[in-house]
């Protein structure tokens, strides 16, 4: 007799996606993302146009292994510049971080502006919240294909359009756009149009939330930031609970929450705050916006779910006094180091000279007597002009007596030029000790005192 086969069961080890429908909130936060997308992409759209000293303005041009920043000319040397803005991004997210939890997350992040910008073309293709959620219960037909149609067809064009501005950074956005209309771009600047514009497509239009949620390290570290006076979007469980709906002409003992999950329908992430704060939360204040409108048609006091700290709702602390607590030690410290690195980097890039040299001996003709009885040395400069001027330089060198240029000691560069400039250094029999003499070549511009640079080197008289 054959047994009954055993039930199978599946359990799933992660939940599965539930779409999220946000709905368009309108209110002073919703205003303030809308002032960041606007800015964000005026500079990374408009950017790449712009001209400056008959080139583009800002062109990072890695064939040529030069960087373009308006007056500034940067080159692989100057490395430590990148490191250092690097290091200034960081704290700078520390400081926000500890003073309005993700502050970047809801206003700034490529993430949250691309995101804004896909769900506003669906809201004009598509419609509002409850017309987007018929629209996907609907059957396929001519009216719900020309929708998604055009919603798709609008978001891969904007994505394109971005992955083609991402090149115009580090290919001439000009000769691009002519490679791009004749359809003759490089197999590389195909590759990274297309890419960027797929991932753009992607991350704001399937994506969206996940991205914030699953692959952002960001949300997962943000609490080792966070202290008890740091300003996170909160609800005020003591006034709203208990929730429930009520009529606005009658008494009644429940709280401040009407229950009508408008904070929860406005949410790009799709989370309750009255949930508390989770890590979900990317502090755009949408659900601020929609609760005070919400509390404005109900009569009560706005500020349900506001902006406020954890020892703020603890001890029912004033604005004035939740303000005072925000320079705290963790907040100075940010702050100062923050500070001190933005100084050094400016004043470095102030005093940074537009002349660079690197002296390297020739190893393969070490100290040596010619015809004459002087002692000969060869060398090889490398001079970089990273001015946008030509230059006419004087080499000279010194250390020791009667040491002199044996070559040409005059040498001009291009604007943006580097050169390697070999030459021949003398100095009469007898002079300086047997081995190495420390020497000093000096590269200085004819047209500018304050192009010059001195390098040091050794002059080697054979034993």
């Amino acid at each position: 007799m054959n047994e009954p086969a055993p039930k199978v069961s599946v359990i799933r080890m992660y939940e599965a996606r539930a779409e999220i429908y946000p709905r368009e909130a309108k209110g002073w936060f919703s205003s303030w993302r809308w002032v960041c997308v606007w800015l964000t992409q005026i500079v990374f759209y408009g950017l790449p146009w712009l001209s400056w000293n008959d080139r583009q303005a800002v062109l990072f041009d890695l064939a040529a292994r030069k960087f373009y920043i308006f007056g500034l000319v940067l080159w692989p040397q100057d490395f430590i510049y990148l490191a250092l803005l690097l290091i200034i991004c960081a704290y700078a997210l520390f400081l926000f971080t500890a003073i309005a939890g993700r502050l970047w997350c809801g206003y700034a992040c490529p993430q949250t502006v691309y995101t804004e910008i896909f769900m506003w073309m669906e809201r004009k293709i598509e419609g509002d919240r409850s017309a987007r959620m018929r629209l996907d219960k609907q059957p396929w037909g001519a009216n719900k294909i020309a929708r998604k149609t055009a919603k798709h067809a609008a978001w891969i064009l904007f994505a394109l359009w971005t992955g083609f501005t991402f090149v115009g950074y580090f290919s001439p956005i000009d000769e691009l756009g002519r490679s791009l209309l004749a359809l003759s771009l490089g197999p590389w600047e195909w590759f990274w149009v297309l890419f960027y514009g797929f991932a753009t497509y992607g991350n704001a239009g399937w994506m969206r939330e996940q991205v914030c949620k699953y692959m952002c390290p960001y949300a997962r570290f943000q609490s080792s930031m966070f202290d008890p006076d740091t300003l996170t979007v909160t609800y005020d469980q003591k006034r709203g609970e208990p929730r429930g709906a009520r009529r606005k002409d009658q008494p009644t003992s429940l709280g401040d929450c009407i229950d009508c999950t408008m904070c929860v329908q406005v949410c790009p992430t799709g989370i309750d705050i009255r949930n508390g704060l989770q890590y979900d939360c990317i502090g755009c204040g949408a659900c601020i916006d929609a609760c005070n409108t919400v509390m404005d048609k109900v009569g009560a006091p706005r500020g349900l779910i506001r902006y406020t700290t954890e020892n703020g709702m603890r001890n029912a602390l004033s604005p004035k006094e939740i303000r005072r607590r925000t320079m705290r030690p963790r907040v100075l410290v940010y702050t100062a180091i923050l500070l001190l690195i933005i100084a050094g980097v400016f004043g470095s890039l102030a005093m940074r000279t537009n002349l660079k040299v690197d002296v390297i001996r020739d190893r393969g003709s070490m100290g040596r007597e010619v015809e004459d009885g002087m002692i000969e040395n060869v060398y090889r400069l490398q001079i970089m002009n990273t001015d946008e001027r030509p230059h006419r330089f004087r080499i000279s060198v010194m250390g020791l007596d009667t040491i002199a240029m044996a070559s040409e000691d005059v040498v001009e560069l291009a604007a943006t030029e580097s050169r390697a400039v070999p030459v021949r250094v003398r100095t009469a029999h007898g002079k300086g000790e047997k081995g190495s003499n420390k020497i000093m070549f000096e590269v200085k511009a004819l047209d500018d005192d304050d192009m010059q640079v001195k390098e040091k080197a050794v002059f080697i008289v054979p034993r």
